[in-house]
């Protein structure tokens, strides 16, 4: 991956921080931006190139942690180090220490960029509420936009997702703050109770909003 370019003077768009739980429907929701024609980054997305083979953070990560989270085709096993990150708090901090600083330097600079271009910009960023992540977002970001499940919704969705047993959705979950803290940090809220649609027309009044035009289209 090539190094981000110095990031210029921020331009008119506005860049929105997306977030909520896991399984919350910010993928969806992040979908639906994306259907809009608003430019969306993906910071799981950036992770994933950050580890591939030739990726910046791959040899810090081959050091800390082994050569037993890699397949053999040189993948990252994300299920091996998942397990890890889960058993041992200390694991989760070190892997975090070398994935976020390079997961925020180029969120923020392919942002920056986009938004030059389009009303806004979408940034999806799982864990923002997290107190060891949100200080090194707020300065950036001109909002927050949480999607909101309840934690029995949420654990529902894991259960059906391949390779998670419950204890790992019951891990996963517990591992993560509230949505009390997601929604403190936020400007803005969607709930995903009900279905894709119901959903999908929230995004629609927000985009309305975004835009500055009227909603109910």
């Amino acid at each position: 991956m090539a190094e981000p370019k110095p990031i210029p003077d921020r331009p008119p768009g506005r860049i929105l921080g997306l977030t909520g739980g896991i399984a919350s429907g910010k993928s969806l929701v992040a979908a639906f931006f994306a259907e809009l024609g608003i430019p969306v980054l993906d910071t799981d997305r950036i992770s994933r190139e950050l580890v591939e083979p030739g990726g910046e953070c791959r040899p810090a990560i081959e050091t800390r942690f082994g050569s037993e989270v890699f397949r053999p085709d040189g993948a990252l096993d994300r299920k091996a180090l998942r397990r890890r990150i889960l058993a041992d708090p200390s694991e989760r901090a070190a892997l975090e220490a070398i994935l976020h600083p390079a997961i925020r330097r180029h969120a923020r600079q392919r942002a920056v960029a986009q938004a030059q271009k389009a009303p806004y910009v979408i940034v999806a960023v799982p864990l923002l509420a997290e107190p060891r992540v949100w200080p090194a977002y707020r300065d950036w970001l001109d909002g927050v936009i949480t999607v909101v499940a309840n934690r029995a919704t949420r654990r529902e969705r894991l259960l059906t997702r391949p390779g998670l047993d419950a204890e790992q959705a019951d891990g996963l979950l517990a591992a993560q703050t509230d949505d009390a803290a997601r929604l403190a940090i936020s400007d803005y809220r969607l709930d995903n109770e009900d279905s894709p649609d119901a959903l999908k027309r929230q995004v629609l009044e927000l985009d309305g909003q975004l835009r500055g035009t009227p909603t109910g289209r």
